[in-house]
């Protein structure tokens, strides 16, 4: 298969703004519910989807293509599983702080290989099933860090509330890769990017009308915070979107898994915004277990 050029710095750009707005999204949990943090950068990145949107069609002279029932389920479903996995990357900060979380939602690179195999047929080479088992090392160091090895600490480490939550955000980030990339599939045209920008808009759409009604609902006091915060807010809508137009984009162009794999770069970014940004100190052991999954990632882009 012939790659595109544009995926690795679309995925490179991608891993800094999710990582930077993962960075301001934590720093809103103090004054926002997991819901209403996570509702901020679907409901603010709308506008700047839009724009980008705009400023591709001038650009490159395209036109929108039409929409159709199988795209805008798939991009409904990929919106929500972001949604679920957003939420419970914020909830794992709580617990561990906000290296670890990202680390262990990190796996997404790993459930992303197979979910792609199963689902889109994506196969894995040799090397790369190495990559993957010294990545899931790594977030087994991570998960143990300051623990005595024992299998009673590993199981103990494994069913911790950050390992749970980490895990199973980093499921649905790798189901939404495959949904969005199934979802921009699904629209007609050749223009992967213009497709991948559609689906942004659409899906940021979607996610604001799930998420936000859900708050409104359930919690209308920290729904209007969301405008009260908007300061804040409104960076972490702007980054969210420009993140998730770079990865829908390298999603159009290149393989889910390696895509994913190559992002895994972003735990490098993270363990900066946290000493440096966040104020937060890894410990060596965390760092050790951070470069191990690094490591995971280069043989698996090796063996693609």
């Amino acid at each position: 298969m012939i790659l595109s050029p544009i995926w690795l710095p679309a995925t490179l750009a991608a891993a800094l703004f999710q990582t930077w707005r993962t960075a301001l999204q934590q720093k809103l949990r103090g004054e926002l519910s997991v819901n209403a943090a996570a509702v901020v950068r679907y409901l603010y990145g709308v506008p700047v989807g839009m724009l980008l949107l705009g400023v591709y069609l001038l650009l490159s002279g395209g036109t929108l293509p039409p929409l159709n029932f199988n795209f805008l389920l798939l991009a409904a479903l990929g919106g929500l599983g972001q949604i679920l996995g957003t939420n419970l990357l914020i909830m794992a900060f709580g617990f561990r702080g906000f290296a670890v979380g990202t680390a262990y939602a990190k796996t997404e690179a790993v459930q992303g290989a197979l979910l792609a195999l199963l689902l889109l047929g994506e196969r894995i080479s040799p090397l790369s099933t190495v990559g993957i088992l010294i990545g899931l090392a790594g977030v087994l160091w991570l998960s143990l860090a300051g623990r005595t090895a024992t299998w009673r600490d590993l199981v103990q480490a494994t069913l911790q509330p950050a390992a749970l939550c980490g895990l199973t955000a980093g499921f649905f980030f790798a189901l939404t890769s495959v949904l969005i990339k199934a979802a921009n599939l699904a629209l007609p045209g050749e223009d992967a990017i213009l497709r991948a920008l559609v689906t942004l808009v659409v899906a940021n759409i979607l996610q604001t009308l799930m998420q936000g009604g859900w708050l409104l609902l359930r919690d209308p006091a920290q729904a209007r915070a969301v405008f009260t915060t908007w300061r804040t807010s409104a960076q972490v809508g702007a980054l969210s979107a420009c993140g998730s137009a770079c990865w829908f984009t390298a999603f159009a162009l290149a393989p889910v898994a390696l895509v994913r794999a190559v992002g895994q770069i972003e735990i490098l970014i993270t363990l900066l915004f946290s000493r440096f940004y966040l104020k937060e100190r890894p410990s060596k052991a965390e760092i050790l277990g951070a470069l191990t999954v690094v490591l995971g990632v280069v043989l698996v882009l090796i063996g693609r």
